[in-house]
C-alpha cells in the first residue's frame, strides 16, 4: 500500500525569479501587499513511496519422481550450491536394470529395421524359389492323382493284403479242426494203460519195497500225470487264439489297404486342395517381398516400433537421472526433508536463488495507473536503512492479489541493482518511484493558484504593468511546489502571490477538478 506521495522539482533553463515590489494599489478600500512570480519552463517529476518485502524471483522445492531409498545426502541447510550440483542420490538398481532392458530392446528394434531394409542375400532367394517350386510340384501332384508305378503298388499292396487274409483264415480253420475223436480215444486208452501200470507198481512196492520197486512206482506215476495232461488238452480243444490274432490283423492290413487305395484314387478333396494353393500362394508371396522389398507399411511399423524403443529408453535413461537429484540453478539450501536410508516420496530439497531478489510491493488499484514498467526507483531496507539501492519496475501483476482487507491491489516487483549488501529473503523494504516526469513545461508556484470550489476551475492574478487581471487556467502535473500549466499562460508572465484571495491552491490543497489532474495527472 503507498504510505505517502511525496514531489520533487527538477529545473532547468531559467532559474525561478521572485520579485518584490513595492505596495500595489488596493482594489478595495485599503491597500495590501503581495508578491510576484514569474511563469518559467522547467522540468517536474512526482514520486511516490511504498513498502514491501524481499522475495526471490527463482526458488524451487525439489521432489522425488517416485518412492525411493535414499543412499546419500550431500548438502545442508544454509549452504551454496552451484547449478548442476548433486544433492540427494538415491537408490538406482532398478532404474538401471530398467536402462539395460530398454537399451537391448533398442537393439533388437533397429536390426529388425535393418534386416527389413537390407537386401536379401542369395541363399534367402534361393530358399524362397526353392519353397516355390516345392509347393507348386505338391499342388501338381495332388491335381494329378496316383502314377502307373504307385497305382501299381497300391494295387499290389491290395492283392497282398487280401492274400494274407486267406491264408490267416485257413491257419485258423486248421488250428480248429486240428483235435477228432480217435485222438481223443487214443489219448484214453492211454491213460488208462498207465493207470493200471500205476496199480502195479504200488502193489510191488508194498511186498517187497527197496530201490528198484520205488523207482518203477516213480515213473508209472510220471506216466499217468502225463497220459492225464493229454486227455485234458484234447477234451478242451484246440488253442485257436495265436490263429485268430493272426486272422484279425491280415483283416486290418487289408481294410488300410483298401482305404489307401481308395484315398489315392478318388482325387483330392477340396479342403486338399485348398491348403496346397494357399501353401503355394504363401510361398509366392514372400518371393515377391524379398524381390520387391519391404511394403511402406512394413517399413512404417519397423521404424515406429525403433522410435518407441528409443522412447523407452529415453524415459528409462531421464529417470534414472533423476534418481540423483541436482540442484537446477545457484542457490542457496533452505531446507533439507530427507536422511540417508529413508524413503523418498515428495519434497527433499528447498533452494532459494539470492542473486534473484527483488522488491514485491503490493499497490492499491486507484494508484498502480502511474506505474509503468522500467519506471526508475530507490529502494533501502530496514536492515540497511542508510544505504540506497537503485531499483526500477520489473512487472505489474495483470490481476489482482488476494486480500483479506476488501482492497484491490496489484504485485509490482521492482529489479534491484548492485549493492554490495548481504540480502536475505523476506526482509521489510522501503521504495521510493518516480511515477511521472515532465520536461521543459510551464511551471507556476502552487500558491499563486486559486480555486473555484464550486466550478472546479483554476485562475491565476495576472501582473502586466499596474494592471492587474485574474486568468482562468488548464493545469496538469504538480508536486508539493510547482504546478504544470497547460494553458492560459506563457513563459515570463508575472503573476501576484499572497494577499487576500478566496480559495488558495497551496501545497496543501489536494482538489482535483476538470482539466486538474491531480498529483499523478498528466
Amino acid at each position: 500500500m503507498w504510505t505517502k506521495r511525496d514531489h520533487n522539482l527538477g529545473r532547468r533553463g531559467a532559474a525561478v525569479l521572485l520579485l518584490l515590489v513595492a505596495l500595489l494599489a488596493a482594489c478595495g478600500a485599503a491597500n495590501q501587499t503581495a508578491e510576484t512570480v514569474e511563469v518559467f519552463v522547467g522540468d517536474l517529476s512526482a514520486n511516490a513511496t511504498a513498502s514491501g518485502t524481499l522475495r526471490a524471483g527463482r526458488a524451487a522445492t525439489l521432489e522425488s519422481s517416485a518412492m525411493a531409498r535414499v543412499s546419500d545426502v550431500r548438502v545442508r541447510a544454509g549452504q551454496q550450491v552451484a547449478a548442476g550440483e548433486p544433492l540427494v542420490v538415491l537408490d538406482a538398481t532398478d532404474l538401471e536394470l530398467n536402462v539395460r532392458a530398454a537399451q537391448g530392446n533398442l537393439r533388437q528394434a533397429e536390426a529388425q529395421l535393418a534386416d527389413l531394409l537390407g537386401e536379401p542375400t542369395p541363399a534367402e532367394m534361393a530358399a524362397a524359389k526353392a519353397a516355390v517350386e516345392s509347393a507348386q510340384a505338391q499342388l501338381d501332384d495332388l491335381l494329378a492323382g496316383p502314377s502307373a508305378a504307385e497305382l501299381a503298388a497300391l494295387e499290389s499292396s491290395l492283392r497282398s493284403a487280401e492274400a494274407g487274409v486267406a491264408s490267416a483264415n485257413a491257419e485258423l480253420t486248421n488250428a480248429e479242426s486240428s483235435v477228432s475223436a480217435a485222438d481223443l480215444s487214443a489219448a484214453e486208452a492211454q491213460l488208462a494203460a498207465a493207470q493200471l501200470q500205476l496199480r502195479a507198481a504200488e502193489d510191488a512196492n508194498e511186498e517187497l519195497a527197496d530201490a528198484a520197486t520205488h523207482a518203477a512206482l516213480q515213473t508209472a506215476q510220471q506216466a499217468v500225470a502225463a497220459a492225464q495232461a493229454r486227455v485234458d488238452d484234447l477234451r478242451r480243444g484246440p488253442d485257436t487264439g495265436a490263429a485268430q490274432g493272426s486272422a484279425a490283423a491280415a483283416a486290418a492290413r487289408l481294410q488300410s489297404a483298401r482305404a489307401e487305395y481308395e484315398r489315392q484314387t478318388a482325387g483330392p478333396t477340396a479342403a486338399q486342395r485348398a491348403q496346397a494353393e494357399s501353401q503355394l500362394a504363401d510361398a509366392q508371396a514372400s518371393l515377391a517381398q524379398l524381390e520387391a522389398g519391404p511394403t511402406a507399411a512394413q517399413r512404417a511399423s519397423a521404424e515406429a516400433a525403433v522410435e518407441q524403443a528409443r522412447l523407452a529408453l529415453t524415459d528409462a535413461e531421464e529417470a534414472l537421472a533423476e534418481a540423483t537429484i541436482t540442484a537446477p540453478f545457484a542457490a542457496a539450501v533452505t531446507v533439507v526433508h530427507v536422511q540417508p536410508g529413508e524413503i523418498a516420496a515428495g519434497p527433499v530439497v528447498g533452494l532459494v536463488d539470492l542473486d534473484s531478489l527483488e522488491v514485491v510491493l503490493q499497490v492499491d488499484e486507484v494508484d498502480v495507473g502511474s506505474l509503468a514498467v522500467g519506471q526508475p526507483a530507490t529502494v533501502t531496507l530496514e536492515s540497511y536503512p542508510e544505504a540506497e539501492i537503485a531499483a526500477e519496475v520489473a512487472a505489474i501483476a495483470p490481476a489482482a492479489g488476494a486480500s483479506t482487507t476488501g482492497l484491490v491491489t496489484y504485485d509490482v516487483r521492482l529489479r534491484l541493482g548492485e549493492s554490495g549488501l548481504p540480502l536475505l529473503a523476506g526482509m521489510t523494504a522501503n521504495a521510493t518511484l518516480v511515477t511521472a516526469e515532465k520536461r521543459d513545461v510551464l511551471l507556476v508556484p502552487n500558491e499563486a493558484i486559486q480555486v473555484d470550489r464550486t466550478s472546479g476551475a483554476y485562475s491565476v492574478r495576472r501582473q502586466s504593468g499596474d494592471t492587474v487581471e485574474e486568468v482562468e487556467i488548464v493545469i496538469g502535473l504538480r508536486d508539493n511546489q510547482y504546478t504544470e500549466v497547460r494553458e492560459g499562460l506563457s513563459a515570463g508572465d508575472v503573476l501576484l502571490v499572497g494577499g487576500e484571495v478566496e480559495s488558495p491552491f497551496g501545497p496543501g490543497g489536494n482538489f482535483d477538478g476538470p482539466g486538474g489532474g491531480g498529483p499523478f495527472g498528466g
